[in-house]
């Protein structure tokens, strides 16, 4: 098993995500024959009823997690709520999934979302230059 800090974690809903306010998180590839990964998020209480939800539920979520540092690639998962622990002041959200690979290479996306805002040539280089370095968040839509 490999363990990695979870930087920034946000849920991706349609059109929309959901960033979570991460107090500290965990991120373990356990390198088992599935390839299996879990993802712990320590966030403030106020979510509770959001992860609950989505729990009783039983529904696959994709969440866009970027490791380590802000400077590394967002990765994105398809995973289950596997366990929701309420604290006093906050939760703790246990996630296990697999790496979306199909969809988590992260200049593609911003490519691809560049194009589709019509820029082209120079001007379509130096946007993207200058997104790489900065990260922004982009929407992914869900199998």
């Amino acid at each position: 098993m490999k363990t990695f800090k979870l930087y920034s974690l946000d849920v991706v809903e349609d059109d929309s995500s959901v960033e979570v306010p991460l107090i500290d998180g965990l991120i373990l590839n356990k390198e088992d024959d599935q390839s299996t990964w879990l993802l712990e998020a320590y966030t403030d209480l106020s979510l509770y009823d959001y992860f609950k939800e989505i729990s009783e539920q039983n529904r696959d979520i994709i969440v866009e997690a970027v490791i380590t540092k802000k400077e590394n690639a967002p990765a994105f998962f398809q995973t289950k709520i596997c366990s929701l622990l309420k604290f006093e002041k906050y939760i703790s959200v246990l996630f296990e999934g697999h790496l979306r690979r199909n969809k988590s290479d992260y200049s593609e996306l911003l490519l691809d979302s560049l194009m589709q805002k019509g820029l082209e040539g120079e001007e379509l280089l130096k946007e993207f230059k200058e997104k790489m370095k900065s990260k922004p968040k982009i929407k992914v839509k869900n199998p």
